[in-house]
Order: C-alpha cells, then sequence, then structure tokens
C-alpha cells in the first residue's frame, strides 16, 4: 500500500521520519526522497539481514541524515527521545518482509523442510521449535486460537502434543504433519494452506510481535511533533484489534483518527501481490500545537 502510505504521512522536504520495520527499504527509499534535503530517517528492524540491506538500497540518499537500528520499533519512541527530537511521520508495518518467507532458512513458510525457527533475529531468543515442544496443550491451542483465529486449534494443539511424547517437532513439515492430521480433508480450507494459520501463530508468539504494541502506540504518538502522522499497517486482527483500540483512546485525548474505517488494498494490488490481500492501514494524527507529550492516562511517551 505504498502509494496510500505516502499519501497519508504526506512527507516534507526537511522532516524526520520513522519507518519503524524497514525490510528491504522501499517505503523508506519513497520517504527518503520526499523528506530531501536535510530530512532524517530513523530505520528500525530487528532482523539483521534486512537492516543491512536496507542500508545499502539507501545509501544514495545522501541529502538525508539516515539513522539505522537492529532494533525492535518499540524502541523508537526511546530514540526520538535520546536525540530529542519529535516525529513527523512514522510508519510501522506489523508484518515481515516477502523476502523473509521466502528464505527457505527462515522457517517462515512451509514450502521447504527446514529446522522450524521463525525468529526474525536468529541471535536473540528461543526458536519456536522450543516453545512448541515446552508448552502445555492449553498454552498452545489459547496461542493458536487467539494468534490466528484458527477454529481447529483445540485439535491442532493435541496432535502437536501427542506428536512429541515420541519424537520431539524439529522442522517444518513436523508442525504441517501435526496440522495435517488434525483438520479433516472435506473441513479444510481451498483458498489457503490448512498449516498457514498455525504457522503465522507460531511465528507471532516466538517473536513476542503483540507485546507490549499498545504501549508502544501510545509512547510513539507522544514522539509525534505537531501535526505529526503515525501509520500503521497490520496484517491479522488480533494486530489490527490493538491498533484500533489504542488510535481509539488516543482520539478521545484530542488526536485525530484518519480511518475510523480502515483502508485496504485494492484488487489491482492484490492481483499483483496476494500477501497483500489482510493489509489494513490505520492512521492517527497530533493536532498542531498540542504540546510535546500524550494524555498522562495513555502512559510514558518516553
Amino acid at each position: 500500500m505504498m502509494k496510500e502510505v505516502l499519501e497519508v504521512l504526506s512527507p516534507k522536504p526537511g522532516d524526520v521520519v520513522v519507518d519503524g520495520t524497514v525490510g528491504l527499504g522501499g517505503h523508506a527509499a519513497r520517504m527518503c526522497d520526499m523528506i530531501a534535503p536535510e530530512g532524517t530517517l530513523l530505520a528500525f528492524d530487528r532482523d539483521p539481514e534486512m537492516l543491512a540491506e536496507a542500508e545499502l538500497r539507501l545509501a544514495s540518499k545522501q541529502t538525508v541524515k539516515r539513522i539505522y537500528f537492529n532494533q525492535d520499533f518499540r524502541t523508537a519512541a526511546h530514540e526520538l527521545a535520546a536525540r530529542s527530537l519529535y516525529a513527523n511521520g512514522i510508519l510501522l508495518d506489523l508484518g515481515y518482509n516477502s523476502a523473509q518467507v521466502d528464505d527457505p532458512t527462515r522457517a517462515f513458510s512451509f514450502k521447504h523442510d527446514v529446522p522450524l525457527d521463525m525468529r526474525f533475529n536468529p541471535a536473540l531468543g528461543e526458536p519456536a521449535t522450543a516453545k512448541v515442544n515446552r508448552m502445555s496443550q492449553v498454552q498452545l491451542e489459547t496461542a493458536i486460537f487467539e494468534l490466528a483465529d484458527e477454529k481447529w486449534a483445540g485439535p491442532i494443539s493435541r496432535q502437536i502434543v501427542e506428536r512429541r511424547k515420541t519424537q520431539p517437532l524439529r522442522t517444518t513439515n513436523d508442525l504441517v504433519e501435526c496440522v495435517l492430521a488434525a483438520i479433516p480433508p472435506r473441513a479444510r480450507e481451498k483458498r489457503i494452506h490448512p498449516a498457514t494459520r498455525t504457522f503465522m501463530a507460531i511465528r507471532i508468539l516466538t517473536n513476542d510481535e503483540l507485546e507490549g504494541l499498545d504501549d508502544a502506540l501510545f509512547a510513539l504518538a507522544g514522539r509525534l511533533a505537531d501535526g505529526g502522522t503515525l501509520v500503521v499497517l497490520s496484517f491479522h486482527s488480533g494486530e489490527d484489534r490493538i491498533v484500533k483500540q489504542a488510535f481509539r483512546q488516543l482520539a478521545d485525548n484530542g488526536f485525530t483518527d484518519l480511518t475510523r474505517k480502515p483502508l485496504v488494498p485494492g484488487s489491482s494490488e492484490i492481483s499483483r501481490n496476494s500477501r497483500s490481500r489482510s493489509t489494513k492501514l490505520r492512521a492517527i494524527r497530533k493536532p498542531v500545537s498540542a504540546g510535546n507529550g500524550i494524555p498522562a492516562c495513555l502512559g510514558s511517551a518516553s
């Protein structure tokens, strides 16, 4: 949703902008063009490979000050505050990059039988295999249902627990086989692979993707300059629900909710990129002359 993102953010020469998940630098490159000359970009990504690639792709944007962070976007408000900066535009893309999905070593996809890792940063935290082999059946069922709206979460979690009694789950195929054993062939969706939602839930769980998301939104709203805009791209109902509720609270405290009904991709974009079909764009804007920070009831702005 490049066109929609840039239209809502409307960055201008000299602006300070944040890309909370820079990925391969697509959105960041366009923002750099719009804030040049003398603008500032703060780019975050906890995947070191994605961040390194983004740095290479943005190297030509010499008239823009570019600061890179191999960190989660939840640290962005702190990094802005540490530099006494307020952002004119902030973009949070809560999804993952297609390059990560297509990399067979990352285990985000079930197309290749590889070790079940799923970490955005392979050097931090524990891999997905550790979680699926340790968590109780109730914990797994709750995660798969709440994080991915998977109605077969109960049978899937039971299959995982039964399988690991004889042999731990180690690869993507191990997890796929549990899903296929749990969902009868006649009940499987034709539009998506039966394991799609389970893989999404385990990825979210492995990377703590929803942990502290609402606090991060409030903190980032507090680092917006007067008239500054925060845009969030979400990709499943759990994320979107948190964003919607946070923006509703901000709107109740003086911010302008620009998208009470989220923007979604058009048919032409979906035809070009089927992975975009679940995208929802929400945006909030800080009033001009609102002063620094956000209401204390919404938490720290630093």
